[in-house]
């Protein structure tokens, strides 16, 4: 165990904050300060710890870097810790890209805007092609994985199968492989520190063993994930019984509903999907405005996939 004292709330929400205004770059930009900061320079936890959290976040939808804040502000002070790590994780940015969206509204036909967000598209153009080929040169490891991947750019550009669809077939041929035991599905690879020696676990303040607060309850887990599915799921289903269905609250929580069960991947895998329904199905925003929107998200702290914010924000203004 070093010899430092166990963080208070209130030093760790300190340290929380401070991710949260430095989160630029991206998950792999984030994801590496916060191993920088909790185990590199607080040693709240160590090597082993931090990729066993991260592999398990990447494996649910939605951003992975803001679910390791959940979890690992969970691990250090349970219930409340996690929750004031998630949202001072995204509240940085939230709070950012809802003044560039209203400014975005107000003043984005005048000259000096205008110029200025056309800059942010060349850039997002080119971030957006770096991610790609870096992207699928880590994932796609094998003539099989870039096999399923050309059909999956097929089947929803040339064929307009719904993304949902794509993303639950390529899960089920990558479950089948690897249960009919072919190498090409197999795991490997991770995330790992650049350089340096490993913090091991016994030299961090969580230590090796396992958190009282960590062993739960099958009925314990069945009551926390009704109350949180409860708060995701009551105010979408009291928009549609309200509004109705056509109305432009309810089909932006229904859409966004959608999305945060299918954003597997990270942002990049989905954000296409998302400009296209948003320009072509419900006309939220107009041709090359997702690009004004990506650069928004890029220039910010937080998940890239916050863009949403701005997507719902131009197509509810413009209703």
């Amino acid at each position: 165990m070093p010899d430092r004292a166990y963080p208070t709330l209130a030093q760790a929400a300190r340290i929380w904050a401070r991710i949260g205004l430095l989160s630029f770059g991206g998950p792999a930009g984030q994801i590496a300060l916060m191993h920088r900061i909790l185990v590199e320079e607080n040693r709240w936890l160590g090597e082993r710890r931090f990729l066993h959290a991260l592999n398990y976040c990447m494996l649910l939808p939605g951003p992975e870097a803001m679910q390791l804040a959940v979890y690992i502000g969970w691990l250090m002070h349970r219930t409340l810790g996690g929750i004031i790590a998630g949202l001072l994780f995204v509240v940085p940015g939230m709070v950012a890209i809802m003044a560039l969206s209203w400014i975005y509204a107000i003043w984005g036909d005048t000259g000096a805007l205008e110029g200025l967000f056309f800059g942010l598209k060349a850039a997002v153009l080119a971030i957006v092609v770096q991610a790609v080929i870096r992207i699928g040169s880590r994932a796609l490891r094998n003539r099989v994985m870039i096999g399923i991947a050309a059909a999956s750019f097929v089947a929803i550009f040339a064929f307009g199968v719904p993304f949902p669809v794509i993303v639950l077939g390529a899960a089920l041929a990558g479950f089948l492989g690897a249960q009919a035991g072919l190498t090409a599905f197999r795991g490997g690879g991770g995330h790992g520190a650049a350089g340096g020696a490993p913090v091991a676990d016994a030299d961090t303040l969580l230590g090796d063993g396992t958190p009282d607060h960590t062993r739960v309850s099958a009925g314990w887990a069945a009551r926390i994930s009704a109350v949180f599915l409860g708060l995701w799921l009551l105010p979408v289903a009291a928009l549609f019984l309200a509004l109705g269905p056509q109305d432009v609250f309810a089909q932006i929580a229904g859409f966004f509903s959608v999305m945060a069960v299918v954003t597997f991947g990270g942002a990049y895998a989905v954000l296409a999907y998302v400009a296209q329904q948003a320009v072509e199905t419900y006309g939220w925003l107009a041709p090359g405005e997702m690009l004004d929107g990506l650069g928004m998200a890029e220039t910010t702290p937080g998940p890239l996939i916050m863009v949403t914010q701005f997507v719902g924000f131009m197509g509810a203004l413009r209703e």
